[in-house]
């Protein structure tokens, strides 16, 4: 916990300097393709919801009122 805490305060030096200019710096992997997978991966989603909704006929028992009936009442037998 210790070294946490000491690597944690530690901003001198090459940190600070590289939060300073992270400007300058090349684009890391998220500023360079996440909108991209971003939109890809929700176009993927879509695309395989609506095959499955549309194509595999699933019967997707949404609500069941009005679907399930109560057994007849038995008597016990004496």
């Amino acid at each position: 916990m210790f070294r946490f805490v000491k690597a944690a305060v530690n901003v001198t030096g090459p940190a600070a300097r590289q939060v300073r200019h992270s400007s300058t710096a090349p684009p890391n992997f998220h500023a360079k393709y996440g909108t991209g997978l971003l939109v890809g991966g929700m176009a993927f989603c879509t695309a395989v919801w609506s095959y499955v909704i549309t194509q595999t006929g699933i019967t997707w028992n949404l609500s069941p009122v009005g679907k399930v009936m109560p057994k007849e009442w038995k008597e016990a037998e004496e």
